[in-house]
């Protein structure tokens, strides 16, 4: 079984099991999303929307939610002194198809169960090593301020006396 459907202003041909990149959709990553804008659903009796097919709906996992590739759209007007750069990323949403639903259901498939990493195993005898938790950096000494030299009282009194002969 398969189904055209409609999201933001594409359309695709999926299948379960179906990894697809799309724009971005509201839902948290390992959630299950309902797209309801169901163009046809086909199989043995293909069903053509009018414009959608009532009823229907595909049911999909988010996997990921990313960024795209960064588009350039640099515009030069020649002998003009004139050019212009921007660019930009669009939002994307991986998502998985987990089933096609018609006449109204809900999913029944709930998210997939993440992979979980193995845990290293502890040694069984005492004497192995344990990891030690990093050592703590010393906090910076502060410098101690300098003292302020004091002026000599004699090379004040030559100033006093050089600025009274002016």
């Amino acid at each position: 079984m398969f189904a055209v459907i409609k999201t933001g202003g594409r359309q695709f041909r999926v299948v379960p099991n179906d990894v697809l990149e799309i724009g971005k959709i509201a839902g948290d990553v390992g959630s299950i999303v309902q797209l309801g804008e169901v163009l046809v659903v086909g199989g043995d009796t293909p069903v053509l929307g009018v414009p959608f097919v009532k009823g229907a709906s595909v049911a999909a996992e988010v996997l990921d939610h990313k960024r795209g590739p960064k588009v350039i759209a640099f515009k030069k007007r020649r002998r003009k002194n004139s050019k212009r750069k921007r660019g930009y990323r669009d939002e994307i949403t991986l998502i998985r198809v987990t089933e096609i639903l018609t006449d109204g259901k809900s999913p029944t498939i709930g998210p997939r169960a993440k992979k979980e990493k193995k845990a290293e195993a502890a040694p069984a005898d005492g004497d192995a090593p344990a990891k030690k938790a990093p050592a703590k950096k010393a906090a910076a000494k502060k410098a101690a301020p300098k003292a302020v030299a004091k002026k000599a009282p004699a090379k004040k009194a030559a100033t006093k006396a050089k600025s009274d002969k002016k």
